[in-house]
């Protein structure tokens, strides 16, 4: 069998870092953060924090897709997915799908997957190589 860490690390970076920029630039394309704002606004907080979508769904997948800050990219995701979960998502913490998944597979998959690339660093394949703390 054939290893290679480095290779594995590319494939999470470049999965996660598309599907999540697919999200951001819908949103981009779409009607914008007006949706978040309004949440973020029916919490007690400042509309304006609604764009930090961008900087968790534009931002830093390309971090994780070039892999340059990578570790800070994965990070930026992480908390962008928890503050999603909070605003959107915390009645369907605890649900099963009726064919047996969680409810929140989707969003948990992008959680520890952007968690594991914050620990993990981007690997050998992308612009800035080993070097880099935050690679």
């Amino acid at each position: 069998m054939i290893k290679s860490d480095d290779t594995g690390k590319l494939i999470l970076r470049l999965t996660l870092g598309i599907l999540i920029l697919l999200h951001g630039l819908s949103k981009l394309m779409g009607g914008g953060v007006t949706g978040i704002s309004g949440m973020l606004s029916s919490h007690g907080l400042p509309g304006f924090l609604a764009y930090g979508v961008y900087v968790g769904e534009i931002i830093a997948p390309v971090l994780l897709i070039i892999g340059v800050y990578t570790r800070l990219g994965g990070l930026i995701i992480a908390i962008n997915m928890i503050v999603a979960v909070l605003l959107a998502h915390t009645g369907q913490l605890g649900t099963i799908t009726n064919t047996g998944g969680w409810a929140l597979e989707l969003q948990g998959m992008f959680f520890f997957t952007a968690l594991a690339i914050a620990f993990m660093g981007a690997g050998r394949f992308s612009l800035a190589g080993n070097g880099g703390r935050w690679n």
